[in-house]
């Protein structure tokens, strides 16, 4: 679109670490950035350019999904209600034994198609086949952090290396620098030490960050302390995972002060999941401690098969409200701070210094929101309304780096209902192969 000015809106602006604020003023966007925010009664850029009217609308970043498994859109509805290990152990990994490049693309473009119309405009995603997935991403013009999911104990793990700098080599910096590639071994009790002194290696060699998952479970703590007479973080620490990489660690369900020491000592993007540890019956990450011992922290739906949607408005209004209840305590974790955690401080998590903010100099990464459903009336308190009562359905255009992605809440660039169809296509001859049903 090159220039054009965001007119009428309510900005959510920062106000401080850690905060948001609504302003009411205009967005001047130019070269796919922010190029300037005007205050009310001052029109940003010149008046001849295009303008979009956002009146009786919310214009705030678009929200990072942290931590995702997009391909597994597939398996929605497949395995529910079991616990995470046998859930992965007797449903999800045979099935993915049969997963072929083709059914991620489609899922992957699935995934998108349903993060970018609920106005996520980055996700980190951890996977298989991942040449499929960031092409999806780059055809729906998404931002993504992509890794190949790495399992040190089973065979053919060295082969999952070789694809990973292949992977590197082909996509990092590439849809104009919006896709990024990252290495991605699963979790502490399926990577040996032996083996992620070998993803460490290659992480250093290429100069990409790490993804992983990290003290999910209670079976997954007392694993590692048997094996290794420490937490799942102390183990990370022990390997050299937290010395000076870049590292995107999901979950943190089960974190003491020591192992929160460590994460904040590294610099290390805690990313929240809670819709996921819910179902699974997980537990409830310490999120308040989090944040009050300077943990970067961001959110995440985890895959759509172990969260039901992709969907971070859901995950804010959990996340507060799991942490006000446990807590007994209404004022913890406010609707200020939440909008944070799903746009600033998702994309620092990630590793991402120019998204996430409404701020000149930054990505023009934006999603309008539609303020006028019953739902969303009246309007005492933007924030809140945003924090608790928005969902998808309310999310009106959204732009990556200045581009129309969603408008009028359809998208752009590739029709909705072929992607629908070809992913059900693909679900449906998946399962068929897998036998389990």
């Amino acid at each position: 679109m090159g220039e054009f000015v965001i007119t009428g809106g309510h900005l959510v602006l920062p106000a401080g670490e850690g905060r948001v604020k609504v302003q009411a003023g205009d967005l001047f966007i130019s070269g796919g950035e922010i190029a300037e925010v005007a205050g009310p009664g001052t029109p940003a850029g010149s008046g001849s350019i295009k303008t979009v009217d956002a009146t009786g609308c919310a214009v705030m970043p678009g929200l990072v999904n942290a931590h995702c498994h997009g391909a597994m859109s597939l398996f929605r509805g497949y395995a529910d209600d079991l616990p995470l290990m046998r859930w992965l152990e007797e449903w999800i990994w045979p099935a993915e034994a049969h997963l072929t490049p083709e059914d991620v693309y489609w899922g992957t473009a699935l995934a998108v198609l349903e993060m970018l119309r609920g106005g996520v405009t980055t996700f980190a995603d951890m996977y298989f086949h991942m040449d499929e997935a960031a092409r999806a991403t780059a055809d729906l013009g998404m931002r993504g952090i992509l890794s190949e999911g790495l399992i040190g104990i089973k065979r053919g793990g060295q082969e999952d290396l070789y694809r990973s700098r292949a992977l590197f080599e082909r996509w990092h910096g590439s849809a104009g620098g919006r896709l990024q590639v990252q290495l991605g071994p699963h979790a502490p009790y399926t990577c040996p030490p032996e083996y992620m002194e070998q993803v460490i290696s290659l992480a250093r060699e290429l100069g990409c960050g790490i993804h992983i998952h990290v003290a999910e479970t209670t079976d997954e703590v007392e694993e590692i302390r048997q094996e290794y007479g420490m937490s799942p973080v102390q183990y990370l620490d022990r390997v050299g995972l937290l010395d000076g990489l870049p590292l995107i660690a999901a979950h943190c369900v089960y974190v003491d002060e020591e192992d929160l020491r460590l994460l904040k000592t590294a610099g290390v993007g805690v990313v929240h999941c809670p819709g996921s540890n819910q179902k699974l019956g997980s537990g409830v990450a310490p999120l308040g401690q989090m944040l009050e011992a300077g943990v970067t922290v961001g959110l995440g739906t985890d895959g759509a098969c172990s969260t039901g949607r992709l969907d971070l408005w859901s995950e804010m209004r959990a996340a507060a409200l799991m942490q006000k209840a446990v807590h007994r305590d209404p004022e913890r974790i406010p609707a200020a701070t939440m909008l944070y955690l799903a746009t600033r401080g998702g994309a620092k998590a990630c590793g991402l210094e120019d998204v996430g903010e409404l701020s000149v100099g930054m990505k023009a990464d934006l999603a309008i929101v539609d303020l006028s459903a019953p739902h969303l009336v009246p309007h005492h308190d933007i924030l809140s309304l945003l924090a608790y009562s928005a969902g998808p359905s309310d999310v009106r255009d959204v732009y990556v780096e200045g581009q129309p992605v969603v408008s009028g809440r359809r998208t752009v660039r590739l029709s909705e209902q072929g992607i629908v169809q070809k992913a059900l296509m693909a679900a449906e001859d998946l399962v068929g192969r897998v036998g389990l049903v």
